[in-house]
Protein backbone atom coordinates (compact mmCIF):
# COMPACT_ATOMS: atom_id res chain seq x y z
CA UNK A 1 0.00 0.00 0.00
CA UNK A 2 1.63 3.23 -1.16
CA UNK A 3 0.17 6.11 0.85
CA UNK A 4 0.71 9.85 0.39
CA UNK A 5 -0.12 12.10 3.34
CA UNK A 6 -0.63 15.78 2.49
CA UNK A 7 0.41 18.00 5.39
CA UNK A 8 0.54 21.76 5.82
CA UNK A 9 2.84 23.92 7.93
CA UNK A 10 0.71 26.51 9.75
CA UNK A 11 1.17 29.10 12.45
CA UNK A 12 0.23 27.98 15.95
CA UNK A 13 -3.05 29.87 16.17
CA UNK A 14 -3.10 29.46 19.97
CA UNK A 15 0.03 31.66 20.12
CA UNK A 16 -1.22 34.32 17.69
CA UNK A 17 -2.19 37.79 18.90
CA UNK A 18 -4.08 40.67 17.27
CA UNK A 19 -2.68 44.19 16.99
CA UNK A 20 -5.27 46.29 18.84
CA UNK A 21 -4.66 49.37 16.68
CA UNK A 22 -4.78 47.75 13.22
CA UNK A 23 -6.85 44.63 14.05
CA UNK A 24 -4.32 42.64 12.00
CA UNK A 25 -2.88 39.34 13.27
CA UNK A 26 0.73 39.50 14.48
CA UNK A 27 2.44 36.66 12.63
CA UNK A 28 6.08 37.56 13.21
CA UNK A 29 7.67 35.25 15.74
CA UNK A 30 4.64 32.95 16.01
CA UNK A 31 5.76 29.27 16.16
CA UNK A 32 5.09 27.03 13.16
CA UNK A 33 3.67 23.51 13.35
CA UNK A 34 2.01 20.80 11.29
CA UNK A 35 -1.74 21.39 11.11
CA UNK A 36 -3.31 19.28 13.85
CA UNK A 37 -5.73 17.31 11.67
CA UNK A 38 -2.92 16.42 9.24
CA UNK A 39 -1.32 14.54 12.14
CA UNK A 40 -4.55 12.55 12.41
CA UNK A 41 -4.15 11.71 8.71
CA UNK A 42 -0.57 10.63 9.40
CA UNK A 43 -1.65 8.42 12.29
CA UNK A 44 -4.27 6.73 10.11
CA UNK A 45 -1.66 6.13 7.40
CA UNK A 46 0.61 4.42 9.93
CA UNK A 47 -2.23 2.15 11.07
CA UNK A 48 -2.96 1.16 7.46
CA UNK A 49 0.72 0.50 6.80
CA UNK A 50 0.99 -1.62 9.95
CA UNK A 51 -1.93 -3.73 8.67
CA UNK A 52 -1.14 -4.00 4.96
CA UNK A 53 2.53 -3.00 4.66
CA UNK A 54 3.83 -0.45 2.17
CA UNK A 55 5.30 3.02 2.18
CA UNK A 56 4.23 6.44 3.46
CA UNK A 57 5.30 9.64 1.72
CA UNK A 58 4.64 13.04 3.30
CA UNK A 59 3.86 15.81 0.79
CA UNK A 60 4.10 19.45 1.87
CA UNK A 61 3.79 22.75 0.03
CA UNK A 62 5.57 25.59 1.79
CA UNK A 63 8.81 27.45 2.48
CA UNK A 64 12.17 25.70 2.83
CA UNK A 65 11.98 25.72 6.63
CA UNK A 66 8.96 23.38 6.41
CA UNK A 67 11.53 20.57 6.26
CA UNK A 68 11.70 20.75 10.04
CA UNK A 69 7.96 20.15 10.27
CA UNK A 70 8.20 17.24 7.81
CA UNK A 71 10.72 15.62 10.16
CA UNK A 72 8.00 15.51 12.83
CA UNK A 73 5.93 13.24 10.58
CA UNK A 74 8.97 11.20 9.58
CA UNK A 75 9.55 10.61 13.29
CA UNK A 76 5.94 9.45 13.67
CA UNK A 77 6.47 6.77 11.01
CA UNK A 78 6.56 8.18 7.47
CA UNK A 79 9.27 6.79 5.19
CA UNK A 80 10.17 9.87 3.16
CA UNK A 81 9.15 13.46 2.57
CA UNK A 82 8.58 15.72 -0.42
CA UNK A 83 8.65 19.49 -0.04
CA UNK A 84 7.40 21.69 -2.86
CA UNK A 85 8.80 25.17 -2.22
CA UNK A 86 6.04 27.61 -2.96
CA UNK A 87 6.05 31.30 -3.86
CA UNK A 88 4.31 33.81 -1.61
CA UNK A 89 0.56 34.39 -1.83
CA UNK A 90 -0.45 31.03 -3.26
CA UNK A 91 -4.21 30.47 -3.51
CA UNK A 92 -6.20 27.24 -3.47
CA UNK A 93 -5.89 26.91 -7.25
CA UNK A 94 -2.09 27.05 -7.11
CA UNK A 95 -1.85 24.84 -4.04
CA UNK A 96 -4.04 22.06 -5.43
CA UNK A 97 -2.39 22.22 -8.86
CA UNK A 98 1.14 21.97 -7.43
CA UNK A 99 0.15 19.13 -5.10
CA UNK A 100 -1.45 17.27 -8.01
CA UNK A 101 1.69 17.64 -10.12
CA UNK A 102 3.83 16.50 -7.19
CA UNK A 103 1.64 13.41 -6.72
CA UNK A 104 2.09 12.57 -10.41
CA UNK A 105 5.85 12.94 -10.04
CA UNK A 106 5.91 10.73 -6.94
CA UNK A 107 4.37 8.05 -9.12
CA UNK A 108 2.40 4.98 -8.10
CA UNK A 109 0.10 5.40 -5.12
CA UNK A 110 -2.98 3.72 -3.69
CA UNK A 111 -4.27 6.27 -1.21
CA UNK A 112 -3.92 9.97 -0.43
CA UNK A 113 -4.80 11.03 3.11
CA UNK A 114 -5.47 14.64 4.12
CA UNK A 115 -6.89 16.40 7.12
CA UNK A 116 -10.46 17.58 6.52
CA UNK A 117 -9.13 21.18 6.73
CA UNK A 118 -6.14 23.15 7.99
CA UNK A 119 -6.42 24.77 11.40
CA UNK A 120 -5.43 28.22 10.09
CA UNK A 121 -7.94 28.74 7.24
CA UNK A 122 -10.26 25.73 7.65
CA UNK A 123 -11.68 25.94 4.13
CA UNK A 124 -11.71 22.19 3.46
CA UNK A 125 -11.00 22.81 -0.24
CA UNK A 126 -7.64 21.18 -0.92
CA UNK A 127 -8.61 17.51 -0.55
CA UNK A 128 -11.61 17.66 -2.91
CA UNK A 129 -9.75 19.91 -5.38
CA UNK A 130 -6.81 17.49 -5.45
CA UNK A 131 -9.05 14.49 -6.04
CA UNK A 132 -10.74 16.35 -8.89
CA UNK A 133 -7.45 17.22 -10.58
CA UNK A 134 -6.22 13.63 -10.26
CA UNK A 135 -9.60 12.27 -11.41
CA UNK A 136 -9.84 9.79 -8.52
CA UNK A 137 -12.70 9.04 -6.10
CA UNK A 138 -12.80 10.90 -2.79
CA UNK A 139 -14.20 10.14 0.66
CA UNK A 140 -14.46 13.22 2.87
CA UNK A 141 -14.93 13.74 6.62
CA UNK A 142 -13.94 10.17 7.52
CA UNK A 143 -14.56 9.18 11.16
CA UNK A 144 -13.10 5.72 10.61
CA UNK A 145 -11.23 3.98 7.81
CA UNK A 146 -11.00 0.25 7.16
CA UNK A 147 -8.49 -0.52 4.42
CA UNK A 148 -8.31 -3.89 2.71
CA UNK A 149 -6.17 -5.10 -0.18
CA UNK A 150 -8.71 -4.30 -2.90
CA UNK A 151 -10.99 -1.67 -1.33
CA UNK A 152 -11.41 0.81 1.51
CA UNK A 153 -14.49 1.50 3.61
CA UNK A 154 -14.98 4.68 5.61
CA UNK A 155 -17.63 6.04 7.93
CA UNK A 156 -18.27 9.69 7.09
CA UNK A 157 -19.50 12.44 9.40
CA UNK A 158 -22.40 14.11 7.60
CA UNK A 159 -23.56 16.27 10.50
CA UNK A 160 -26.84 14.76 11.62
CA UNK A 161 -25.96 11.28 10.34
CA UNK A 162 -23.06 8.99 9.48
CA UNK A 163 -22.71 7.48 6.00
CA UNK A 164 -20.64 4.38 5.20
CA UNK A 165 -18.83 4.73 1.86
CA UNK A 166 -16.72 2.21 -0.07
CA UNK A 167 -14.17 2.85 -2.81
CA UNK A 168 -11.50 1.06 -4.81
CA UNK A 169 -7.94 2.35 -5.23
CA UNK A 170 -6.56 4.89 -5.89
CA UNK A 171 -8.64 7.06 -3.58
CA UNK A 172 -8.33 10.30 -1.63
CA UNK A 173 -9.66 10.42 1.93
CA UNK A 174 -9.96 13.44 4.22
CA UNK A 175 -10.15 12.58 7.92
CA UNK A 176 -11.64 14.35 10.92
CA UNK A 177 -9.91 15.05 14.21
CA UNK A 178 -12.12 12.45 15.92
CA UNK A 179 -10.71 9.54 13.88
CA UNK A 180 -7.76 8.81 16.20
CA UNK A 181 -5.20 10.16 18.65
CA UNK A 182 -1.85 10.88 16.92
CA UNK A 183 1.10 9.13 18.57
CA UNK A 184 4.07 10.88 20.12
CA UNK A 185 7.35 9.63 18.61
CA UNK A 186 10.06 8.28 20.88
CA UNK A 187 13.49 9.89 21.20
CA UNK A 188 15.00 7.17 18.99
CA UNK A 189 12.35 7.82 16.31
CA UNK A 190 13.05 11.56 16.44
CA UNK A 191 16.78 10.96 16.00
CA UNK A 192 16.15 8.40 13.25
CA UNK A 193 14.02 10.87 11.27
CA UNK A 194 17.18 12.82 10.42
CA UNK A 195 18.31 9.90 8.23
CA UNK A 196 15.10 9.68 6.21
CA UNK A 197 15.10 11.40 2.78
CA UNK A 198 13.31 14.69 2.07
CA UNK A 199 13.14 15.64 -1.61
CA UNK A 200 12.76 19.33 -2.42
CA UNK A 201 11.09 20.41 -5.66
CA UNK A 202 10.43 23.94 -6.86
CA UNK A 203 7.01 25.11 -7.97
CA UNK A 204 8.35 26.07 -11.41
CA UNK A 205 9.75 22.57 -11.98
CA UNK A 206 6.26 21.15 -11.54
CA UNK A 207 4.14 23.80 -13.27
CA UNK A 208 5.90 26.81 -14.73
CA UNK A 209 4.05 30.10 -15.02
CA UNK A 210 1.32 29.14 -12.57
CA UNK A 211 -0.47 32.24 -11.24
CA UNK A 212 -3.03 32.70 -8.45
CA UNK A 213 -6.65 33.27 -9.47
CA UNK A 214 -7.61 34.83 -6.12
CA UNK A 215 -5.83 37.70 -4.39
CA UNK A 216 -5.99 38.17 -0.63
CA UNK A 217 -6.58 41.89 -0.20
CA UNK A 218 -6.55 42.14 3.59
CA UNK A 219 -6.46 40.01 6.72
CA UNK A 220 -7.94 41.21 10.00
CA UNK A 221 -8.90 39.70 13.32
CA UNK A 222 -12.50 39.72 14.48
CA UNK A 223 -12.81 41.56 17.84
CA UNK A 224 -14.50 39.51 20.52
CA UNK A 225 -15.78 41.48 23.52
CA UNK A 226 -17.41 39.62 26.39
CA UNK A 227 -20.20 41.22 28.40
CA UNK A 228 -19.14 39.41 31.59
CA UNK A 229 -22.68 39.27 32.98
CA UNK A 230 -22.93 37.05 36.07
CA UNK A 231 -26.24 35.73 37.37
CA UNK A 232 -26.09 34.93 41.09
CA UNK A 233 -29.74 34.77 42.12
CA UNK A 234 -32.10 31.80 42.30
CA UNK A 235 -31.26 29.17 39.63
CA UNK A 236 -34.65 29.26 37.88
CA UNK A 237 -34.67 33.06 37.92
CA UNK A 238 -31.10 33.20 36.57
CA UNK A 239 -31.93 30.80 33.76
CA UNK A 240 -34.93 32.93 32.81
CA UNK A 241 -32.84 36.11 32.73
CA UNK A 242 -30.16 34.37 30.66
CA UNK A 243 -32.69 33.15 28.09
CA UNK A 244 -34.23 36.64 27.85
CA UNK A 245 -30.80 38.22 27.35
CA UNK A 246 -29.84 35.73 24.63
CA UNK A 247 -33.16 36.33 22.87
CA UNK A 248 -32.59 40.11 22.91
CA UNK A 249 -29.11 39.62 21.43
CA UNK A 250 -30.59 37.54 18.62
CA UNK A 251 -28.73 34.38 19.67
CA UNK A 252 -31.95 32.42 20.17
CA UNK A 253 -34.49 32.08 17.42
CA UNK A 254 -38.17 32.76 17.79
Amino acid sequence: MNIIVCAKQVVDVSEMKIDSSTKKPILQGVPQKISDIDKNAMEEAIKIKDKLGGKITVLTLGPSDAKERIKELLAMGADEGVLVTAPDNVDYHMTSTLLAEAVKKIGEYDMILCGEASVDLFSGQIGPRLAGLLNIPQITYALSVTAEKDKVTAERNMGDKAVTTEATYPVLITVTKEINEPRLPSLMQILGAANKPINEWTADSLSSGLKPLVETVDLKGVPMERKNVIYQNDLDESVGKLVDSLAKEGVLGG
